[in-house]
């Protein structure tokens, strides 16, 4: 079974519905998703995959189930290769900001090496300091600094919780690309402009943020309180993880149009660094109006869908929107009750986010395109 989206060469996505029985429980059709994709001819033995996800900060429930993902990881074994799950440290302060921490997150969440078949790696490094410079002619940024362990694994293949964000409107495969393989100086010069903000009245002059700032852009003034040098300041955002006091905070109030700009850059720059191409995967389930970084989850806004696969991000990224777009809104959720015929249920929910713009943006960068071929 298949379907169209008005193409002469449509992008293949691969679509399981979830349907199952006795002879073909989920890990037989996972499996058979899998194989349908033809990734066994990009494998090589010995070759260290990367299982790029989110482990979900503490308090959500909607991230993507260690049940679901164990069957990829025994397809990846048999196939001679080392998977390993892995994912970055976040900007924001919370349990997911420095290796250890995160490492303890993701054990509570389920993500057991030892029942999984795979180690689990934090690809940024304990303080987000293993990091490699990629270089790629995006409009706003030359320079990338992403993930040195994402950069240094021979495979990637990206999985993805499909859901909503309030930046992004939803949050998919290109997301999870763009941001989830930055390190922190990187998801910096995404949200912030590089540069912290400063609260001068909460400072109290200890100097903890001056010990850590490797470029030297952070001193303190004749008052006894903190400066920043603009032009020294790298976005690394040490300062921010290590003030006591609160005094240096992350200026989230970006435009939205230039986020979505510079995440897409970031994404693209991600996949000029694999030699073989990579396969995407949007798990359509729990699909919630925000992101798993949230320390909740609300009600999903529709039911569970399905999971899709396809090597074009942005054609399985407007797949997955499509088909979350044509299913039935469910109630009670965030979805108001003068939005259940709207065409875009996330444009609903977040009005100003400019999604026509983020399409457009990713066809530009060579992303991929629109068009797809629905594959049953």
């Amino acid at each position: 079974m298949s379907e169209t989206r008005i193409s002469e060469n449509p992008s293949a996505v691969y679509y399981w519905d979830l349907r199952a029985s006795q002879k073909a429980p989920f890990d037989v059709r996972m499996r058979k998703l899998l194989k349908a994709t033809e990734i066994a001819k990009y494998l090589r033995t010995g070759d260290l995959v990367a299982l790029k996800i989110h482990f979900g900060e503490r308090g959500s429930t909607g991230f993507i189930s260690p049940q679901l993902i164990k069957p990829w990881i025994n397809f990846f074994k048999k196939s001679g290769t080392k998977p390993f799950l892995t994912d970055t440290n976040t900007l924001y302060s919370g349990e997911r900001n420095e290796a250890v921490s995160h490492l303890l997150q993701a054990a509570e969440h389920g993500f057991d090496p030892n029942l999984l078949g795979a180690p689990l790696i934090i690809a940024d490094g304990i303080k987000s300091n293993n990091q490699e410079t990629v270089q790629f002619p995006g409009k706003h940024f030359e320079n990338f600094y992403l993930a040195g362990d994402i950069v240094r694994a021979e495979q990637l293949l990206n999985l993805a919780h499909f859901k909503g964000h309030i930046l992004t409107g939803f949050g998919g495969a290109l997301k999870n690309l763009g941001m989830g393989c930055a390190t922190r100086r990187g998801k910096m010069q995404q949200h912030c402009d590089l540069a912290p903000m400063l609260k001068k009245e909460f400072c109290q002059g200890c100097g903890e943020c001056i010990r850590v700032c490797s470029p030297g852009a952070l001193y303190l003034n004749p008052e006894g309180i903190i400066g920043i040098n603009q032009e020294e300041c790298i976005g690394c955002a040490s300062c921010v993880h290590t003030c006591p006091t609160g005094a240096i905070k992350l200026n989230w109030q970006v435009d939205t149009k230039f986020f979505l700009e510079r995440m897409l850059e970031y994404a693209a720059a991600v996949l000029k660094t694999r030699d073989f191409p990579t396969l995407h995967v949007n798990f359509l389930l729990q699909i919630s109006p925000g992101c798993d970084c949230n320390n909740y989850n609300d009600a999903p806004i529709c039911p569970d869908i399905g999971i899709l696969a396809s090597y074009d991000p942005l054609a399985l990224d407007r797949a997955s929107l499509d088909l979350v777009n044509r299913a039935t809104p469910l109630h009670p959720s965030k979805l108001s009750s003068n939005s259940e015929n709207s065409e875009n249920k996330f444009s609903a929910i977040y009005p100003h986010v400019p999604m026509n713009h983020f399409f457009e943006y990713a066809r530009n960068l060579g992303l991929g395109q629109e068009n797809y071929q629905l594959i049953q």
